[in-house]
């Protein structure tokens, strides 16, 4: 039998073991969402004079990833959105993610779909950053609208505007200057607790008018939330105490993070199913979360631009080496795929940026008279730089 067709016959006639897969997504919002009513209020707060047709203040949702920080903005917001649909004040609950969009152009792109802006009047290309933003705060205006935009993941958004259109966030923060019948509201969400030590100080007074800090969840938290998804997702008796309990463990490791557990009981569960298991075991769990961490890097030294792929593959080739061993490496690879090579300065400021990943660490070595120099190396597979790396076309040759 062809071999697509099998592992199709025995999907469609083993043990289905999720009953509902929407629950175990990142995109689901419960109907109570738990461990969370202190910051559920404070949003909800911050937001309220919306009803009372008044302009909110801007807000910061600050915490690590998986504390449910972007779950309870939606969800307050999606209830705002119910109230206000019956009354006669014009609002306009817009949601962006930066990090989804990865240009400053594309997210205000975003911006402007949702406001119904057609293509002729905010075209994919042609303009500059300024005019798009024009055009839309004259929508705001024309149509007297009373904007909350909120900006998921802004810590990517300010890394792309110190890039280039510097000016943008101050914009955004001090729209209401411009706007003369609507208002536009920022709403933050930021898992980079220092990524305000980036910021124009000119933007950091307007940015974070009111601020929310999420705390970590506890690993008995984690259980009540894995608990909560396992019966909603899952058929009854498949996910036993101790499966749940290593799941939460191994998320409380990774500070608390919810939608890590989540993903990992999903996994865990379709690794089950195609083993044709009567119940998702610990063994499930434990394998889930290999194949979780290896997508995880995959996509993530696929996300970087091609100067840092070289620099990833001289930190592998050099292997505990410092900056300036790395440089050479780099230097030799960039003559070889004939690409103009940065600078030490640069590469230096990008080595720091990529540890921050986690894909590469770095140690301090101190040289007596001749300082401090940091030697680097990977702290991933070196097959899983290799396989991923490979099939980029421009440094194939470099294999």
């Amino acid at each position: 039998m062809d071999a697509i067709d099998r592992l199709l016959d025995e999907a469609e006639s083993g043990l289905s073991l999720i009953r509902d897969r929407s629950a175990l997504r990142f995109t689901f919002i419960p109907d109570k969402i738990q461990h969370r009513d202190n910051e559920l209020t404070q949003v909800t707060q911050s937001l309220l004079p919306i009803l009372k047709q008044s302009r909110p203040s801007n807000l910061l949702v600050y915490g690590k990833p998986g504390t449910g920080k972007t779950l309870v903005v939606r969800k307050v917001i999606s209830k705002i959105q119910k109230r206000v649909e019956v009354s006669n004040f014009p609002i306009k609950l817009v949601y962006t993610n930066s990090k989804v969009e990865t240009t400053l152009y594309g997210l205000l792109l975003n911006f402007g779909r949702q406001l119904n802006l057609s293509e002729k009047e905010l075209p994919w290309t042609g303009i500059s950053i300024s005019e798009v933003f024009r055009r839309i705060l004259d929508v705001i205006d024309g149509k007297r609208l009373n904007v909350v935009l909120v900006i998921d993941e802004i810590d990517f958004l300010v890394k792309l505007v110190t890039k280039g259109n510097k000016d943008i966030l101050y914009h955004i923060t001090r729209a209401n200057e411009r706007l003369t019948n609507g208002s536009l509201t920022l709403v933050g969400i930021s898992n980079n607790l220092t990524f305000k030590d980036h910021l124009d100080p000119r933007v950091i007074s307007t940015l974070g008018e009111e601020e929310v800090v999420f705390t970590s969840y506890t690993i008995p938290q984690l259980l009540s939330i894995i608990q909560e998804r396992v019966n909603m997702a899952f058929d009854r008796n498949v996910v036993d105490d101790a499966t749940l309990n290593l799941c939460a463990a191994y998320a409380g490791r990774e500070h608390g993070d919810a939608r890590r557990a989540i993903d990992l009981i999903r996994v865990a569960g379709e690794i089950a199913e195609r083993d044709q298991s009567t119940s998702v075991q610990p063994n499930h769990i434990e394998e889930a979360l290999r194949k979780i961490e290896e997508d995880k890097e995959t996509a993530a030294i696929k996300s970087y631009p091609l100067h840092e792929k070289l620099l990833i593959l001289s930190v592998m080739r050099t292997d505990g080496s410092t900056t300036g061993g790395i440089y050479t490496t780099y230097k030799e690879m960039c003559k070889k795929i004939q690409q103009k090579e940065l600078s030490y300065r640069r590469i230096t400021q990008m080595l720091s940026e990529i540890e921050m990943s986690g894909i590469i660490s770095g140690r301090l070595i101190h040289q007596g008279i001749h300082g401090n120099t940091k030697k680097f190396k990977l702290t991933i597979s070196q097959n899983i730089v290799k396989d991923t790396l490979y099939i980029d076309d421009t440094l194939k040759e470099l294999f």
